[in-house]
């Protein structure tokens, strides 16, 4: 969700003529997740449950609490998607797309390049990564992305 954010937030600057940032650096972006990702997929009987109770709790990989998808996070979703068309949020953008991602699909990934301005726009497809890149080569190769990002001008 936080490359969906930052990648709205950069917009939302240009069309305010406000600086862009100098770069962005994103994880298995997750932009219209809440559509692509979720419920496009879910069957029938969750989008039923969501529709009739407001949530459904979804089981985590990472915790043992249930995630709460909720009809609101559907909808507020829906008005906020960007992959209908190109989007361009005014600086580079380096993403970071682990293969063994069961979360965002690196497909997804491609997905979002196709949006972006080809100028300025890098992914790194790391195939034995997962979705949280969280090993030491992992976090190694986003501080080298991040250090190769150009310098804020503000």
């Amino acid at each position: 969700m936080g490359g969906w954010i930052a990648c709205l937030v950069a917009q939302a600057l240009a069309r305010q003529g406000r600086p862009a940032p100098s770069g962005l650096v994103l994880i298995a972006p997750a932009l219209d997740f809440t559509q692509s990702l979720l419920w496009d997929r879910f069957p029938p009987e969750v989008r039923a449950q969501i529709e009739r109770d407001g949530a459904w709790f979804r089981p985590s990989a990472y915790d043992p609490t249930p995630v709460p998808i909720t009809r609101a996070l559907i909808e507020d979703g829906r008005s906020h998607c960007l992959l209908g068309s190109p989007f361009d949020p005014a600086c580079p953008v380096h993403i970071l797309q682990g293969m063994d991602d069961p979360d965002v699909p690196y497909t997804h990934a491609l997905r979002v390049v196709e949006r972006l301005p080809k100028a300025g726009t890098l992914l790194t497809l790391i195939a034995d990564g997962d979705h949280r890149l969280s090993r030491p080569q992992d976090i190694a190769r986003l501080l080298a992305v991040v250090a190769d990002m150009p310098p804020s001008v503000g």
